[in-house]
């Protein structure tokens, strides 16, 4: 799908299930990492993330396309777009649309728990850190002796 597919599928799930138009556009944005999609308060296009695409399928792809559409009219009128207003929720009630992404798409490259170790000559003791850390600056806390990493 199209960056102008895309387009002409918000201009019609507007028309349906709002009943107003959509003039600007719609784009398909593969930096977004840990949301199916999102409304830009300044231009008003519509970024979509295409991994939920291509992982969820079309549901899920119009679920998300409804609720920014949610964020897009109310903005436009004036009202309350954001997710704690009260406009905001009745309209997403009004059309089904998902108040959250049910599938946000998890970070392929995300590093998970510790990667650098670091051990005291003196007692070895252990100290796990996630960023680096130089040794000639720092002791352990324990004895205070010299780190190494393991």
């Amino acid at each position: 799908m199209t960056n102008q597919e895309l387009t002409e599928l918000i201009k019609e799930i507007s028309n349906d299930f709002f009943h107003k138009p959509f003039r600007h556009e719609g784009v398909f944005n593969s930096r977004l990492r840990t949301t199916g999609g999102r409304y830009l308060l300044r231009s008003h296009n519509i970024e979509i993330n295409p991994k939920s695409y291509e992982k969820f399928g079309y549901a899920e792809l119009e679920g998300i396309i409804k609720h920014e559409l949610c964020h897009y009219h109310l903005h436009l009128e004036g009202r309350g777009y954001k997710h704690r207003d009260a406009d905001f929720r009745e309209l997403l009630k009004q059309t089904g649309a998902p108040r959250f992404c049910s599938a946000v798409v998890p970070r392929a490259n995300q590093r998970t728990g510790k990667r650098y170790i670091y051990e005291c000559i003196a007692c070895s003791t252990e100290y796990q850190r996630k960023i680096r850390m130089n040794v000639e600056r720092y002791r352990c806390g324990k004895c205070s002796g010299k780190l190494a990493m393991k």
